[in-house]
C-alpha cells in the first residue's frame, strides 16, 4: 500500500508539472487547436456546401485532422526537459520512469486531445454529420487521440536527440497511426450508415489498453538511450 501510495505521489507530482508549465505557455498550446478547427473549416469553402459530399467525407477530414494536430505538438514533448536537465534528474532520481513517462503523455492529451475531442461534435455538425454520429465522434477521438499521445510519445522519445527530429518522426508514428485513423473514421462512418459501431470502438479500447501496458515502457527506454547519448 505505501508503494501504491508513492507512485501514485511521484504521477500526481509530474503530472500537476507539466499542466503548470502549460497553463504558462498557453498560447502555444491552443496551436494544435487552431490548426484543426482551421484545416477542418477549409473544407466546405474548398469541396462546396453540398451537404451530401460534405457528410460522407467529414469523418475521414476530421480524423486526418485530429491526426495531424496531434503529431504537430509531439516534436517538443520531451526536448525542453531535456535542454534544462530535467529529464536527467528523471532518470537519476531512482523512480519508475516510465510512470513519469506516462504523466508526461497524460498531460500531453489533456492540452492537446482533449481539446480536439471537445470541438469535434461542433466541427461534425459544420460538416454536416447527422446528429446520431456526434457522440461515437467524440468517443472515438477520445480514445484515439490517447493513442496517438501514447505511441507518438515513443517517436518523440526516440528522436530526442536528432537535430530537425520532426519529419523523422513523423515517418515514425504516422504509419503506426494508420490502424487507428481506420478504426476511428470507420465507427462514425458505421453509425453514419444506421451500423453499430462497436466493433470499432471495441478495437480503439483494446489498443488503449495494449498502449498502456506497452508505451511507457518504451518510452522510458528510449529516453535513457537519449540521456545516456546526450551525455
Amino acid at each position: 500500500m505505501k508503494a501504491n501510495t508513492e507512485l501514485f505521489r511521484v504521477f500526481s507530482t509530474v503530472l500537476r508539472r507539466e499542466m503548470r508549465v502549460s497553463f504558462a505557455s498557453w498560447g502555444e498550446g491552443l496551436n494544435p487547436l487552431l490548426f484543426f478547427v482551421m484545416v477542418v473549416t477549409l473544407f466546405p469553402l474548398g469541396v462546396g456546401p453540398e451537404a451530401k459530399q460534405l457528410a460522407a467525407i467529414a469523418p475521414g477530414v476530421i480524423w486526418v485532422c485530429a491526426l495531424l494536430a496531434m503529431l504537430m505538438s509531439l516534436d517538443g514533448l520531451f526536448a525542453s526537459d531535456h535542454r534544462d536537465g530535467t529529464l536527467e534528474q528523471w532518470v537519476l532520481s531512482g523512480q519508475p520512469l516510465s510512470l513519469i513517462a506516462l504523466a508526461k503523455v497524460c498531460s500531453h492529451w489533456l492540452r492537446t486531445g482533449l481539446p480536439l475531442v471537445l470541438m469535434s461534435p461542433l466541427l461534425g455538425v459544420l460538416m454536416n454529420l447527422p446528429a446520431a454520429t456526434l457522440s461515437t465522434l467524440a468517443i472515438s477521438l477520445l480514445l484515439g487521440t490517447f493513442i496517438l499521445s501514447l505511441v507518438g510519445a515513443i517517436g518523440a522519445a526516440l528522436t530526442l536527440t536528432v537535430k530537425q527530429g520532426g519529419v523523422l518522426l513523423a515517418l515514425l508514428v504516422l504509419p503506426l497511426s494508420v490502424p487507428v485513423l481506420i478504426f476511428g473514421a470507420g465507427a462514425v462512418q458505421a453509425v453514419a450508415e444506421q451500423r453499430s459501431a462497436l466493433g470499432q470502438l471495441s478495437l480503439l479500447a483494446a489498443g488503449v489498453m495494449a498502449a498502456l501496458a506497452l508505451a511507457p515502457i518504451g518510452i522510458a527506454a528510449a529516453l535513457r538511450v537519449g540521456v545516456a547519448s546526450g551525455d
